[in-house]
């Protein structure tokens, strides 16, 4: 899987925002369900949770870092000369 800049996604980044966006939907959508329908199904619904923190790769926190990653891909450039990095925007 290669983001738009032909660079692969690190990290939590996914390949495109609306990618991104789509996994926080239907993470946080299984992630509400499963509490929502409690009433309902029981503990059945408790099932909805390992689906919600797997859309989310693992935490909510985490597909808020994934996000920064996706929208930031490829507008920075790190370059090493001499044991000296340096972080440039790309152009």
């Amino acid at each position: 899987m290669t983001t738009p800049r032909g660079r692969a996604p690190r990290g939590f980044a996914s390949a495109t925002v609306p990618r991104h966006l789509a996994r926080g939907a239907l993470g946080f959508g299984a992630l509400a369900g499963a509490l929502a329908l409690l009433p309902a199904l029981g503990p059945l619904s408790l099932l909805l949770l390992p689906a919600g923190l797997v859309a989310l790769r693992g935490c909510p926190m985490c597909w808020v870092m994934g996000l920064a990653e996706t929208v930031s891909a490829g507008r920075l450039r790190r370059s090493c000369a001499d044991g000296r990095c340096e972080l440039t925007t790309a152009r």
